[in-house]
């Protein structure tokens, strides 16, 4: 059965363990959303705890196993109204911030660029000390990192991007997501089953 026109929205993940938990819980409260994931969230998400097989039972998921991140053809087929890049690296944010589109999620924001359909990005790297849990292992583990003024500079280019918002923080995300829904009369979802 064919998707309506633009009655979906685009979440990619990127390789990015921090706030991956929430970003994920986040997505499953929104209707109609598919995930579009990159090699390296492919290697991240079973080191959080997160196996595809589980994730499919919720999302319809595309993988970046192609050169020319195939998947990025259903934002030609009208299918999404927004483009959201949740949990993004920095170098995600770099290479938005720059225009490269070498994975699956910078693919889908440069073209949802080109075609005017809204992006929104979650960028972890923003604060100049970020406290976030380390992969899975026989214990729980926190480690402090120090985003480097680069880093941080790149957020603040990629905020001049057209159609494109970025947020900080899960609340923030929220913030953005519901503003999003009320613009396309959509409602968050009461239930993430």
């Amino acid at each position: 059965m064919a998707a309506k026109r633009r009655s979906r929205f685009a979440w990619c993940v990127t390789g990015s363990g921090h706030y991956l938990d929430e970003s994920l819980e986040i997505a499953r409260r929104l209707p109609d959303v598919d995930l579009f994931l990159s090699a390296a969230a492919n290697e991240v998400l079973p080191l959080y705890g997160h196996r595809i097989e589980q994730l499919r039972e919720r999302f319809r998921v595309f993988r970046d196993n192609s050169a020319s991140s195939v998947p990025v053809g259903s934002l030609y087929d009208d299918i999404y109204h927004t483009v959201v890049v949740a949990p993004a690296t920095s170098n995600t944010v770099a290479k938005c911030a720059y225009g490269f589109s070498d994975t699956l999620p910078t693919n889908m924001f440069a073209q949802a660029g080109k075609l005017g359909i809204p992006g929104i990005v979650f960028a972890c790297d923003t604060e100049p000390v970020v406290v976030t849990r380390a992969p899975q292992t026989s214990h729980e583990e926190w480690l402090t990192l120090r985003p480097r003024r680069l880093e941080l500079d790149n957020v603040e280019r990629l905020r001049a991007i057209d159609f494109c918002q970025v947020v900080t923080t899960p609340d923030e995300l929220v913030a953005a997501l519901g503003a999003r829904l009320a613009a396309l009369k959509l409602a968050w979802n009461t239930s993430s089953s």
